[in-house]
């Protein structure tokens, strides 16, 4: 309750306190409005609204935690989509890694098969290497064969020439035709061995020109061995290195895995959350409704109920409507809780307020004020509509299994009036109306308690 609303309460109760104490008693019939039991009364209504504001409080409270509770939550959710997302980003450098180690590892498989095919060649150049090497020793072999046969021929040639000389000595001193002859063969041979020097001096060229292509085709096939080497090297290193890229990635996808059951494990715990919160919410909800009605009869307690009642006051000005409150009283509830107990006591508040809800419309409102008290609020009728619904409510309680009735005050919303100027007016009608009852009731009980008429007493 507002400070605004419990000064209003508190000037209200004065004013009516005051005027109540200050009206002379009508009569041992008629029950005292204040007392020990309108205190009690009072005092049960405080801490009911005591305890409303407790319950508020702590509705309000348990509202703060479960926005906390939401706010928590929603952060947990992002945290979650945010991991969920980092968890894509590394899947797909995973992704990308275990392509580029595919590629690589393709074309270490090519540059594998490129170095087979190298060596295969280097294999087939050994081999013709050494073929052309036997060819060349061979030839060396029969060079030199040649070389020797060369020389004997040239020794013989020399031995052909001396005697050659010797005949062309002889020749000249005799001149015959013999030594003519073996000049002429003398020169044939040597013509033969000059012949077979050249052919020697070939065949030893066409030697050391095979040695030199096999010498080079040796050298080749060494680089090429050598770079087959060094691709294989290549080729194993990015092996090794897609293997552990690909361990990454695959630690990665385990870690994004991990992630995601932590994201969703959150996400859990913030529908449960939510679901505590929504709970929290309810029982508040609950909680407050159940400190603004009264328990027995369903109607606001005071403090709700005049919450309620300045809202309504402000509304009908705002539509410039009448608006009329009714002060309720019921009559004789103490004489009924001492005769028949306090349960037919409640059972008669219990048919008042159902009445008043009845013969009222769905909006109007009905508000316990004490005891055996209740104000009404009716909007859109003016004194007499009122008056007349009001009236429909006092008809019910007599037809009820312990019937009752009600005095009931009336008094029609001002320009100038306030929550409790409105009370207080209504009030004093009801003390007006009481009063007239009570002035009924001894007009009609004060000759049958005087002397009998003259006429009566002369006979």
């Amino acid at each position: 309750m507002g400070l605004a609303e419990t000064q209003l309460l508190s000037r209200g109760e004065a004013l009516v306190a005051g005027r109540r104490a200050d009206e002379p008693s009508a009569g041992p019939d008629v029950p005292p409005r204040a007392g020990p039991a309108r205190e009690r009364d009072d005092a049960t209504a405080e801490r009911r609204d005591d305890a409303g504001e407790r319950r508020d409080h702590a509705g309000h409270a348990r509202d703060d935690a479960a926005d906390r509770r939401d706010d928590a939550a929603d952060q947990r959710d992002q945290a979650g989509g945010e991991r969920d997302d980092a968890g894509l980003r590394r899947d797909a450098a995973g992704a990308e890694r275990d392509h580029a180690g595919d590629e690589r590892d393709d074309a270490g498989l090519h540059r594998d098969e490129a170095g087979a095919e190298r060596d295969w060649a280097a294999a087939e150049r050994d081999q013709a290497a050494t073929k052309r090497d036997l060819a060349g020793t061979e030839r060396d072999d029969s060079g030199t064969e040649r070389d020797r046969a060369g020389a004997e021929r040239d020794r013989a040639g020399v031995l052909r020439d001396e005697a050659a000389e010797l005949r062309d000595r002889a020749a000249e001193a005799l001149d015959e035709p013999r030594a003519r002859t073996a000049r002429r063969e003398a020169a044939a041979d040597r013509l033969q061995a000059s012949q077979d020097r050249l052919a020697a001096a070939s065949a030893r060229s066409r030697a050391a020109a095979d040695r030199q292509d096999a010498s080079a085709d040796r050298s080749v096939g060494a680089f090429e061995r050598a770079q087959a080497a060094v691709d294989r090297s290549v080729a194993s290193d990015d092996r090794r290195a897609g293997a552990g890229e690909r361990g990454a990635a695959e630690h990665d996808r385990d870690t994004a895995l991990a992630d995601r059951g932590a994201g969703a494990s959150e996400r859990t715990e913030a529908e449960l959350d939510r679901d505590t919160a929504l709970a929290d919410r309810g029982a508040s909800a609950r909680d407050r409704e159940d400190s603004s009605f009264d328990a027995l009869t369903g109607a606001y307690l005071r403090g709700a109920g005049f919450r309620e009642l300045v809202r309504e006051i402000a509304r009908a000005r705002r539509a410039d409507e009448p608006l009329v409150l009714a002060f309720v009283d019921l009559d004789g509830l103490k004489a009924i809780n001492d005769s028949h107990g306090h349960a037919a006591g409640d059972e008669l508040l219990r048919a008042t307020a159902d009445a008043l809800r009845s013969h009222l419309r769905s909006h109007d409102l009905v508000i316990r004020y004490g005891g055996d008290e209740f104000v009404c609020a009716v909007s859109g009728l003016d004194l007499a509509d009122a008056a007349a619904r009001l009236g429909l409510v006092n008809s019910a309680l007599a037809e009820a299994p312990h019937p009752g009735s009600m005095t009931v005050g009336l008094a029609q919303l001002r320009p100038e009036d306030s929550a409790q100027d409105l009370v207080a007016r209504a009030d004093n009608a009801l003390y007006g109306d009481r009063a007239r009852k009570r002035a009924a009731t001894a007009a009609v009980v004060r000759p049958r308690r005087g002397r009998l008429p003259r006429s009566r007493r002369r006979t």
